[in-house]
């Protein structure tokens, strides 16, 4: 009896101890499972918030590398190049040559200043009417005219002003030409360095982003060289990995974008002469540009870093 029911009970023995095994291995790889999502989403949060801080100290300077170049165009239109007209010419001539005068393309504003405004300047300042001391007005009639920010510079406002010295109306030409040197010296000073700056640190936004989407990339070599042996083309494994680096960059620029919005309030509460919340040009622009560079790293990186694993050999 004991021989006939043997063969039943090691069958179901069997069976037990493979349940059990099956069980067991059921548990052990979705707890496996688990730890590769809870790994992946931990990637996938460094990379975002790697992203996003880079991007938010681009942004910061990029900011000021904008307000700085129209703080400066706006300091270079304030200063004027003044024509002192000739006694004899008539109020005909004046309204012509300041109808020339606006339509040149260096112009931006002309103020004309009779010799009687000019005296009650002179007076005003001075405490006194030197008209009625000398007997007459010794002073002109004069043309300020405020020029485009980028024809205030020593060699373009010489040449403006040795044109207007021919000109039959003009008695003579005067502008701070010492004060146009100065501010153009340090203009260009400031943004070289300003240039530089930018410059490093956009070379270190590339390296961070893309070291950190190599990381993420990294984490999935496994499955690039096995979707690669079964058949698949490069294209086809490159692609889901290009849009999740996109998708990744996308989610850290709106993430450095808010962050950037925050200083740019900040700024324009405390400094409000700056007018940055009013600058719309300027926000697009810079805007527009953290989201581009936010694109163009996270393709580029995503691409040679997955290129990279599937020029390697299984072994390597």
């Amino acid at each position: 009896r004991l021989v006939k029911i043997l063969p039943t009970l090691t069958v179901n023995c069997l069976l037990i101890i493979i349940l059990r095994a099956s069980k067991q291995t059921f548990y052990m790889s979705t707890s496996f499972d688990k730890y590769q999502k809870r790994r992946l989403r931990s990637s996938y949060f460094s990379v975002i918030v790697s992203i996003s801080l880079v991007l938010f100290m681009v942004g910061v300077l990029g900011l000021i590398l904008l307000k700085s170049t129209s703080v400066a165009d706006h300091f270079k239109e304030k200063t004027a190049m003044t024509l002192f007209l000739k006694d004899d010419v008539n109020e005909e001539n004046i309204e012509n040559l300041r109808a020339s005068l606006l339509k040149e393309k260096f112009t931006k504003e002309i103020v004309y200043i009779s010799k009687e405004e000019a005296a009650k300047f002179h007076a005003k300042d001075l405490g006194e009417d030197f008209v009625k001391f000398l007997g007459a007005n010794p002073l002109k009639n004069g043309i300020d005219i405020y020029l485009k920010a980028d024809y205030v510079t020593p060699e373009k406002m010489n040449e403006i002003e040795e044109r207007f010295q021919k000109n039959a109306f003009v008695f003579e030409v005067s502008y701070d030409k010492v004060l146009i040197q100065i501010l153009t010296k340090n203009i260009q000073q400031i943004s070289f360095w300003l240039l530089i700056i930018s410059a490093f640190f956009g070379l270190v936004s590339i390296i961070l982003i893309n070291s950190s989407l190599r990381l993420s990339v990294y984490s999935k070599r496994f499955n690039i060289k096995t979707m690669q042996m079964v058949g698949a083309t490069k294209s086809f494994i490159r692609k889901p990995f290009i849009l999740q680096g996109i998708k990744l960059g996308m989610i850290g620029s709106f993430i450095a974008l808010l962050g950037l919005a925050g200083v740019i309030y900040y700024i324009n509460k405390h400094i409000p002469t700056l007018q940055l919340l009013s600058d719309y040009i300027l926000l697009c622009e810079l805007f527009g540009g953290v989201i581009i560079v936010a694109f163009l790293i996270t393709w580029l990186s995503t691409y040679f870093a997955t290129q990279r694993f599937l020029n390697l050999q299984t072994d390597e």
